[in-house]
């Protein structure tokens, strides 16, 4: 897809939200709810955590779509801004400030038989144990990046960085969690990892 029609068709689409009309709205919601929703998943690794934080921010969405202006960056990266505000707030009411707590096990894993389901369900849980290890701006990236599954350019349009950034934190997160990972195995399981 080319960027500048994405653009124009969110452009559309969110001014047609903010003077009321409730398809533009509901069109809105269906777009982002699953990205925010992974986004809320991987910082707070509790399924519930992130269904509430999610529709938190959708309400504080609805509450201040009349109030949004564009400027240089598209209307994912505001979204994203509210959503990394509800998860500040979440982890200060808990007083649980940058920590993650391990991921529910409900959480569905998409493999082809029991024994598949349970490593695949040990490698994330492993994964989410070593991303607490990460700074603060690496564990944001990471979730932005594989939780919400946004683009490098999106990520840093949301976080207020450039691409380049982005990508720089994105190597040194990835280079970290793997020797946090390889630090975890036994011996003799390095040349699996």
């Amino acid at each position: 897809m080319y960027p500048g029609l994405e653009t124009q068709g969110e452009r559309l689409l969110v001014d047609a939200a903010r003077v009321g009309d409730e398809g533009a709205i509901a069109e809105l919601y269906n777009r982002y709810f699953p990205r925010v929703y992974r986004y809320m998943l991987v910082r707070t690794g509790n399924v519930g955590d992130a269904e509430d934080l999610t529709e938190e921010v959708f309400i504080r969405v609805l509450d201040a779509l009349d109030r949004f202006e564009w400027r240089q960056v598209p209307f994912s990266a505001w979204l994203f801004r509210i959503a990394h505000n509800a998860v500040v707030s979440h982890q200060r009411r808990d007083g649980a400030r940058g920590r993650l707590s391990p991921l529910s096990p409900s959480l569905p894993v998409d493999t082809q038989g029991p024994e598949e389901a349970v490593e695949a369900r040990l490698a994330l849980d492993e994964v989410m144990e070593a991303t607490r290890n990460l700074p603060d701006a690496q564990r944001r990236v990471i979730a932005l990046r594989f939780g919400a599954g946004l683009s490098v350019a999106e990520t840093a349009r949301a976080l207020g960085k450039s691409g380049g950034n982005v990508k720089v934190i994105q190597h040194k997160a990835i280079v970290k969690l793997r020797e946090l990972l390889v630090e975890k195995r036994p011996e003799g399981d390095e040349e699996k990892a």
